[in-house]
């Protein structure tokens, strides 16, 4: 590891960065240096506008928005905080943000979804995705001792931007839980990886939910975080506050829980077209 590279983690660490975020700032920054085979301290403002020029332009495959933003992201670190050359990132743009409406399943397609898991573990997991509304990371990252019978609520620690907070925790999902615990017997970790004593992987969870998918010969795109979009899309439909799934998806912002508004049908079907208020007919037709 170079001595650049390890000031610029103790720096994030120091900031109390996520070890997920940390991990892909330096995979960012080590692409952006193998790609002029130089180190990033002898590289200027017109080498980084030229990387990012060809991220957007590769011919074969250009960077998704994610990883485009990822880039421009760990670069803003390196040069403001690690080197302390601000002036080199000052005029590096963010680019717009595309807007795209989220997948949702409908209730009738969730059954399906989980019918389809063969695995105990596997729908044990996935229900909970669903049931409590969890990111993948949320979900993987669950202990034993996460889950309160008492109180019916599920403890998150340290989730996205480093909160914890407390989700609800489902009667029926509560039954579910305790049949998979009996079967498998966790004892630290909710749902453990094959090493007893760490978790699941993300990358294990997406692939029985890409399997499950198959399985029921679903049309639509199915992730983790689809499940995660209909849990807050359902409650929406039934009636309960925006305020208040914000709080259970631990967003900051009212304004990113207020996307679901736009792909719930119940609030598409309880508006009125005002063709509909348009008077009947009188019968005769339009002249040419």
């Amino acid at each position: 590891m170079t001595p650049l590279r390890q000031r610029m983690i103790e720096d994030m660490k120091l900031r109390n960065y996520a070890p997920r975020t940390i991990k892909i700032y330096v995979k960012r920054v080590a692409t952006f240096a193998e790609y002029f085979d130089k180190s990033p301290q002898r590289l200027g403002a017109a080498d980084i506008r030229a990387y990012l020029l060809f991220l957007v332009q590769k011919k074969e495959k250009p960077a998704s928005a994610s990883y485009y933003g990822q880039a421009i992201s760990a670069l803003r670190f390196l040069y403001r905080s690690t080197l302390g050359k601000k002036w080199v990132v000052d005029d590096v743009v963010s680019p717009k943000k595309q807007r795209k409406l989220p997948v949702i399943l409908s209730p009738g397609e969730v059954a399906q979804f989980f019918e389809a898991v063969a695995s105990l573990k596997h729908r044990a997991i996935l229900m909970t995705a669903y049931a409590a509304g969890l990111r993948v990371s949320e979900v993987v990252a669950l202990r034993v001792d996460d889950i309160d019978s008492r109180r019916m609520v599920i403890r998150l620690r340290q989730a996205k931007g480093q909160k914890d907070r407390y989700t609800m925790l489902s009667p029926r999902l509560l039954t579910i839980l305790r049949e998979y615990w009996k079967a498998d017997r966790p004892t630290q970790f909710l749902f453990p990886g094959n090493v007893p004593d760490r978790s699941i992987t993300a990358r294990t969870v997406e692939k029985a939910c890409r399997r499950a998918r198959e399985a029921a010969g679903l049309g639509k795109h199915v992730t983790v975080h689809t499940l995660r979009h209909s849990f807050a899309t359902h409650l929406l439909e039934g009636g309960t506050d925006l305020r208040i799934i914000q709080v259970l998806l631990g967003h900051r912002s009212l304004r990113t829980t207020a996307v679901y508004t736009h792909v719930s049908t119940s609030t598409l079907q309880a508006t009125q077209s005002p063709f509909d208020r348009l008077p009947p007919p009188t019968g005769g037709r339009p002249q040419p």
